[in-house]
């Protein structure tokens, strides 16, 4: 049974990621549909990010109350309609409405990570992980070559497309998936007030995905390097929205062209993360690897801002997805690390929390650096916010 929840999830996740690899390298062009700017499409990116930074926690603690499969079925649901409004969007109000919607119910994958956690004993808990892992990696992969294959004819063919591969897995989830977390082990949210009745400022207070990161921060073994996670994040995180439209300006890139350049950042990724991030840990241990891989990423996001010809920015941003890929596990591990076994779930969510700030800050200094100093803006910014990471990590005690 439990191994049959395993293979539902795997795929579940596939479709999701595979849907939503297909969408994020045409965003920015959803945007110029309706109106023009690089700001504008940081701002959205900025907004989609920041709702999933709000309403992710609570979708997680109305799955420990409610259960996983009608969360995770509510989000892959509203995913599909995101989708299709996405499709048709001819202004900028049911743009952001497509967003917010995407946004408000895209907590799939912490969802379905969650069920993995309640389906798994601890020894195979870090396998059926993995899986989940496996999943995201092929579907980042899978979904932009979709999707650019589908731009050839038109921007709402990937948004309609995805939204149908959203609504089977939906009905797929209806039909296959069991509830891993049975009644007797669910908690009571939202907080009551003792007689039964919850108030809403209580409800506000335990869903408060700042909560984790202001305690963190009083961990002061660890406050260093969640500034050198900090500059690292903000400065990789915008590139994604604005990388099509810096190609697009530099290059003129399409829609096909991005995707397909997408796909390959995926196949870095993984192939960095799959086979070589065991290696390098073992030869380097965390504290170089994470030197290295924020020396290769400052000098790699240069060379992307000033590539004069398209066929550089191969290199170029494998690069950054190798530095980034050595860089972020060796925080992550140094992090672990420093920080006692009662302070692990805290810092596990104050960590996703200060990387959600930088998602939403992130694409907004990218949009607005682009259009008030230039197309190589973004890159030579994130370059100094590299070398700044590296040069915090390598003066602290680390």
């Amino acid at each position: 049974m439990k191994h049959n929840v395993l293979v539902i999830l795997f795929l579940a996740v596939f479709v999701d990621l595979v849907g939503y690899g297909m969408i994020v390298p045409l965003l920015p062009f959803y945007v110029q549909r309706v109106a023009p700017g690089a700001t504008l499409v940081g701002i959205l990116s900025g907004f989609y990010a920041a709702v999933q930074f709000f309403v992710g926690p609570m979708l997680g603690n109305l799955s420990d109350r409610f259960g996983r499969r009608p969360v995770l079925i509510a989000c892959l649901s509203g995913t599909s309609l995101a989708y299709l409004l996405l499709a048709v969007a001819d202004s900028l109000p049911l743009l952001a409405l497509a967003l917010l919607i995407d946004g408000v119910t895209g907590g799939n994958l912490s969802i379905a990570q969650a069920s993995i956690a309640d389906s798994t004993t601890p020894e195979r808990r870090a396998r059926g992980l993995g899986l989940i892992g496996a999943a995201f990696g092929l579907g980042l992969m899978v979904g932009p070559v979709l999707g650019g294959m589908l731009s050839l004819a038109g921007l709402s063919a990937p948004a309609l497309v995805a939204a149908a591969l959203a609504l089977v897995n939906t009905l797929f989830a209806l039909a296959a998936l069991p509830e891993s977390l049975p009644p007797e082990r669910r908690r009571s949210f939202p907080p009551s007030d003792g007689m039964g009745r919850w108030r809403l400022s209580a409800f506000l207070h335990a869903a408060n995905p700042l909560a984790n990161l202001i305690n963190l921060l009083r961990v002061t073994a660890v406050r260093r390097l969640l500034i050198v996670v900090l500059l690292l994040n903000l400065a990789f995180s915008g590139l994604y929205s604005n990388f099509p439209l810096f190609t697009a300006a530099r290059f003129n890139w399409g829609m096909f062209e991005n995707a397909l350049f997408f796909a390959f950042v995926g196949v870095c990724a993984v192939t960095t993360q799959g086979l070589l991030l065991g290696f390098m840990q073992r030869w380097m241990g965390d504290a170089w690897m994470g030197r290295t891989g924020m020396a290769v990423m400052t000098c790699a996001l240069i060379a992307t801002g000033l590539a004069p010809t398209a066929w550089m920015l191969y290199p170029s941003v494998g690069l950054i997805a190798f530095g980034s890929g050595l860089a972020i596990p060796a925080l992550t591990s140094m992090l672990s690390l420093r920080a006692s076994s009662a302070d692990q779930g805290r810092l596990m969510g104050g960590t996703a929390a200060l990387l959600n700030l930088t998602m939403i800050a992130g694409p907004v200094l990218a949009g607005v650096s682009f259009d008030m100093a230039g197309t190589t803006a973004p890159y030579l910014i994130s370059a100094l916010l590299a070398g700044a990471a590296l040069l915090t990590f390598t003066t602290s005690r680390a």
